[in-house]
């Protein structure tokens, strides 16, 4: 890793610990306040122990643009947890055979970057 990549990765960790400690929750009441503080801060242990032997720098600025963007979702509409993606069921297409693989390539590449690593976490 770069010694820029570095500094702009330990800066959107001690980013994340800082907007946990200032947390409010959309309801306002004290419970939901520490549930929501205690998923961001466990959300990204979790996420920044699982890269941090990443090497390649690409998946390094993939990972610091997903961390952006769910930060930047995150305060701006006040929830912690990432936002759902609505996509199409898979009920048009056979559960085998092109169109199939055709629908979940599909899938893959219409995941927004803030969703990249949720389903590997989960």
């Amino acid at each position: 890793m770069t010694p820029a990549a570095r500094q702009e990765v330990l800066g959107l960790y001690r980013r994340i610990f800082r907007i946990a400690k200032k947390w409010q929750s959309a309801s306002g009441q004290m419970e939901d306040t520490f549930k929501e503080k205690q998923y961001i801060i466990n959300e990204a242990k979790t996420l920044f122990q699982k890269n941090k032997d990443l090497t390649d720098p690409e998946l390094i600025k993939q990972c610091i643009e997903e961390c952006k963007a769910r930060v930047e979702i995150g305060l701006h509409y006040h929830i912690p947890y990432p936002r759902p993606i609505h996509l199409p069921p898979l009920g048009l297409a056979p559960q085998r055979g092109r169109a199939f693989r055709n629908q979940e390539k599909l899938r893959k590449l219409s995941k927004p970057a803030y969703l990249r690593s949720y389903d590997e976490v989960s």
